[in-house]
């Protein structure tokens, strides 16, 4: 569906409610209202992306932008969205304990990924259909990841081509992985991947079965116009005609996203059919973690799919440390799932994450004001983290350890 701009009218009242103090915090969470209460605090409509005072800002100007069904799409969680909440309360549970006379004038912030140096430890996840957000989707965010050089994973059910992200990225980016169940069509995706010099391809297994979104079929239904081919079960003819990177493929070949076929002897089938790395993607826990490295998995990413996924009631935050415990330092381990502050990002590092992945805050970004949104998301977080790393006596990623952190 073509991306809705709501009228003056409609802005002008959901500024109004951004501002009431009447409304602060009196909204069901399926209902909207996320960015006037959010852990931001109550907040107005901000103009200019440089206006932001936190990523949260942009989650209210994203809600005023989208139609209702898109921005579902967006904020939902799976069931009554307590996983989506968990990942977020995990943060409060986690205490800094910080240190003093450190001398913390210069902080280095970069991390090194299979060989490539990168300023922070701040990675753009894969998300889908960015087209349903703005009009240039996925180049915008491409354009932002260049402009302030941060790694960037490209969605298999992007709106944008890998070839079109590459460049606009004006570098290699890493792929994301739904793969079809016939494996030749598969390994048509993997050479076409590798064709554009991709280094990296992000396997997700999280999705055995397509999850219960009810937030996003609520919004779905508030909406007025013919949502059907976009949203509801994220399969068929449709659904997957608009997404780039299946063009060649047997969409017949394409049951859903996800794959409650797959198994690790495909992951072995997958590893040796390609020249990419493999990072494994919705690993959470240290049984899975020890087999994505028998198996050949060069890196891990530590994912709930931000609480899309199952309803386990479980942040990756209280993940994180078994799966680094049971890797030990052999592979990489990324995570992502509710992080919004440069202390939440210092809390995944201290537990022994190498960097993390943000989603929906750069999504908030780019419906609110495109690449700009975008690049002033990644500046925020950047900033934040670099703040969070003088207060814990951290002057390098290197120097930030688990004892800098404490459960409450």
């Amino acid at each position: 569906m073509p991306v809705h701009r709501p009228d003056p009218t409609r802005r002008d009242f959901l500024r109004f409610l951004a501002a009431s103090p009447l409304l602060a915090g009196s909204w069901p969470d399926w209902a909207g209202g996320a960015g006037l209460t959010g852990d931001g605090g109550q907040q107005a409509l901000i103009d200019r992306a440089d206006q932001a005072l936190n990523v949260f800002d942009f989650e209210a100007v994203a809600e005023a932008n989208l139609p209702p069904a898109h921005w579902g799409y967006i904020q939902t969680g799976v069931r009554d969205d307590a996983t989506l909440r968990a990942n977020r309360e995990a943060f409060s549970k986690l205490k800094l304990r910080a240190r003093r006379l450190v001398g913390v004038s210069d902080i280095d912030m970069s991390v090194e990924l299979f060989g490539e140096r990168w300023p922070t430890p701040i990675v753009i996840a894969p998300t889908g259909s960015q087209r349903g957000f703005h009009p240039e989707g996925e180049v915008a965010v491409a354009r932002a990841a260049r402009s302030r050089n941060h790694l960037m994973v490209l969605s298999n059910v992007a709106t944008t081509s890998l070839e079109d992200a590459i460049e606009a990225r004006g570098a290699p980016i890493w792929q994301q992985f739904y793969p079809p169940e016939r494996w030749e069509s598969t390994r048509r995706l993997l050479r076409r991947v590798e064709a554009t010099g991709c280094p990296v391809a992000v396997l997700t297994v999280d999705l055995p079965a397509m999850s219960n979104r009810e937030t996003e079929l609520r919004y779905a239904r508030m909406d007025t116009r013919d949502c059907t081919r976009c949203h509801g079960n994220n399969s068929g003819e449709d659904y997957f005609s608009r997404k780039p990177m299946y063009d060649g493929i047997d969409r017949a070949d394409i049951t859903e996203i996800g794959g409650g076929w797959m198994d690790w002897a495909f992951v072995d089938r997958f590893k040796a059919e390609t020249s990419m790395r493999l990072v494994i993607k919705g690993i959470v826990t240290a049984e899975d973690a020890r087999r994505s490295v028998d198996h050949g998995a060069d890196a891990i990413v530590v994912s709930n799919h931000g609480g899309r996924a199952a309803e386990s009631l479980r942040s990756t935050l209280e993940s994180l440390p078994e799966v680094v415990e049971a890797v030990d330092g052999r592979i990489p381990v990324l995570v992502d799932s509710g992080f919004r502050r440069g202390m939440d990002i210092l809390k995944g590092l201290a537990l022994g994450a190498t960097a993390v992945q943000i989603g929906r805050p750069y999504l908030w970004g780019l419906a609110a004001f495109g690449q700009e949104g975008v690049e002033t998301v990644l500046d925020l977080l950047t900033a934040e983290l670099e703040i969070a790393m003088k207060f814990a006596g951290a002057r390098s990623i290197d120097e930030i350890e688990r004892s800098m952190v404490e459960w409450a």
